[in-house]
């Protein structure tokens, strides 16, 4: 039996026996961590940042996938194969954060929780890096902890999954 998010978007019954989900996706470039600009975006790499979410996921019982694409369309083509599978998107849109209409249309058109996260603090950069697209369809931002952040909203995710199963409940009862 389907059920409805709080968007009022369907989600199909779920197939990880309950267990709560998180898809971390990260834009482009972000597969160079630990390369490039290490002095902005500091020396862990992406392959060390899934690695720390998947042991941080397995620690808050949620199941965390990871997905990195320096293609706008492959990343809009992963969210919209998350419909019905994840509770919450974690999103690195990188460069596509300033740009992107297609991800932010995605992100509202599959009705997952969607927590934005960036590396460095954006507003301390230039001011075409202000800009979101996304922003005002994100639950949340998290910025300007480099990959703690991730960790930072991989924690929140647990909180809006729990609200979110309490509210679930809760609406049963009644």
């Amino acid at each position: 039996m389907a059920s409805r998010t709080k968007s009022g978007t369907r989600r199909e019954p779920d197939s990880r026996g309950g267990k709560p989900a998180a898809l971390v996706v990260h834009g482009p470039n972000l597969n160079l961590l630990g390369e490039r600009e290490p002095a902005l975006y500091g020396i862990t790499t992406l392959s060390q940042i899934d690695s720390q979410l998947n042991v941080l996921g397995r620690e808050l019982g949620i199941e965390v996938e990871t997905f990195q694409s320096n293609s706008e369309g492959s990343i809009v083509d992963r969210i919209q194969a998350a419909r019905g599978r994840f509770d919450v998107l974690i999103i690195n849109p990188a460069a596509y954060t300033h740009t992107s209409v297609a991800i932010r249309d995605v992100i509202l058109a599959v009705g997952v929780a969607c927590i934005e996260v960036h590396l460095s603090n954006v507003y301390k950069r230039e001011p075409f890096r202000h800009h979101s697209t996304i922003a005002d369809v994100a639950v949340g931002r998290i910025m300007g902890f480099g990959a703690e952040g991730y960790m930072l909203a991989l924690r929140a995710a647990r909180n809006l999954i729990e609200a979110s199963r309490m509210a679930g409940a809760a609406a049963k009862l009644t």
